[in-house]
């Protein structure tokens, strides 16, 4: 492995882990604000136990959150130098209105763990929808940074210089809202399953079968409404892919020539030596209509790109695959749910409906890095689309692959203290929560 490539891996890793706390951190606490309304409106104590345990979680996200987030900047600045002395002042601005979230989210959170029978019930419930906002308003703006790599505004690039620099126009660039629609939503999916797929298993355990049923009930909601949602965010971003970044469209679909009324492929193993798709599901038309808008229109494909600025095409189209059939998946569970909810509600108790939702807990995640990839990898060769090659922002550093490997073992150490403390978390509902 040379510095390059473990300086893109140790990204990777990095980025990998990060996505998952920072999805839990802007969405749980939106279902413990919920639930904390339940109890207020209702005075049921299995609410303010379903509260308590939940924003005990979302206190452990957040401290993991915050030390993956804090390693995440470092490593901007020590693996990609090039990058930051050119793009730093450009897109600066989201990260710095992202660091002011982020301490509203820390103060807010405080107030609302230890607010407990100190504050008026509504002050303390306002300071946990707080929580939420911030963490939700953190990732809009980081996914803002990121959208601003992949359609990069606000500049202008003269004799190799970075002049006339706008950092609201970068903010806002062309890429922002499709893709922080798209991962709003998704962390919604990815959370609501998770969290969903928890109870669901513990009420097949048999255990505190009232507390888990509430829990479950909220977060299925969240995350079956969001799941049947996501295909319009997926619109948008596709049709804005295809016009701004044609080379990623071209990879994710493994199109590999320019054509009218061109075909939609499921499946498939690319063949980038042969520029073929093997074993392939084709539907003519609808590549073109996804892009488009129209079934006739010609889509570009990848032999209208020279071939250094293709993206990698294999990874890049089983990433795709993976994030359309995971999220097809949980939405066709999303489908049975809400039916179960107004044609068979006898369903809602049954076996076979908790353990979809136990199984597909992983689901949302899974979208999700697969979504990433395709976000970061699609991108390539350019860390700032069709201006900075990613080759030529990577630290000239030596000792690079010593370094992924220690970021690795980090990682994998933070991830099974967050397994453990979860679990504690878990066990310890069950001996608080028994009653219930």
């Amino acid at each position: 492995m040379n510095d390059f490539i473990a300086a893109r891996s140790q990204m990777a890793l990095s980025l990998g882990f990060h996505i998952i706390f920072s999805c839990i951190g802007m969405v749980m606490p939106f279902f413990m604000a919920v639930a904390h309304y339940y109890w207020i409106k209702t005075g049921e104590p299995v609410y303010k136990n379903v509260t308590k345990a939940w924003s005990k979680g979302v206190a452990i996200f957040f401290a993991t959150g915050a030390v993956s987030g804090t390693v995440l900047s470092f490593e901007l600045g020590l693996l990609w130098p090039g990058f930051m002395k050119h793009a730093g002042p450009i897109f600066g601005m989201p990260f710095s209105l992202e660091g002011t979230a982020f301490f509203i989210e820390a103060i807010a959170l405080g107030f609302f763990l230890y607010g407990w029978d100190r504050f008026n019930k509504w002050f303390h419930w306002i300071t946990g929808v707080v929580v939420g906002v911030s963490g939700l308003a953190s990732g809009i703006l980081v996914v803002a940074a990121n959208a601003w790599m992949n359609s990069p505004a606000g500049f202008d690039y003269i004799n190799g210089e970075y002049v006339n620099i706008d950092p609201i126009a970068a903010m806002f660039n062309a890429a922002w809202f499709s893709q922080a629609l798209h991962m709003t939503i998704a962390a919604f999916v990815a959370t609501g399953f998770a969290v969903a797929g928890v109870h669901a298993f513990m009420i097949l355990k048999g255990r505190n079968i009232l507390f888990h049923t509430k829990s479950f009930k909220i977060a299925a909601t969240f995350g079956c409404v969001a799941a049947l949602l996501q295909p319009l965010s997926g619109d948008i971003s596709a049709k804005d892919v295809a016009v701004r970044q044609p080379a990623k469209l071209a990879a994710m679909e493994a199109h590999f020539k320019t054509e009218k009324s061109a075909s939609l492929i499921i499946g498939g193993i690319p063949d980038e030596k042969n520029k073929k798709v093997d074993y392939a599901i084709k539907l003519p038309g609808f590549l073109s209509f996804l892009a488009h808008g129209d079934f006739k229109s010609e889509v570009t494909g990848l032999d209208k790109i020279p071939e250094e600025n293709h993206p990698p095409v294999t990874i890049t189209h089983f990433a795709f695959q993976i994030m359309v059939g995971t999220g097809m998946a949980m939405m066709l569970i999303s489908a049975i749910y809400f039916f179960s909810h107004f044609k068979q509600k006898n369903w809602l108790k049954s076996d076979w409906l908790l353990k979809l939702f136990a199984i597909a807990t992983p689901l949302g995640f899974i979208a999700v890095e697969a979504g990433w990839t395709v976000t970061e990898v699609g991108r390539q060769p350019w860390i700032i689309y069709n201006v900075m090659r990613t080759a030529d922002a990577v630290t000239p550093m030596p000792g690079i692959t010593y370094s992924f490997y220690l970021f690795t073992a980090v990682y994998v150490s933070l991830a099974v203290f967050v397994v453990f403390m979860l679990y504690r978390q878990i066990k310890m509902v069950g001996k608080l929560y028994d009653k219930y």
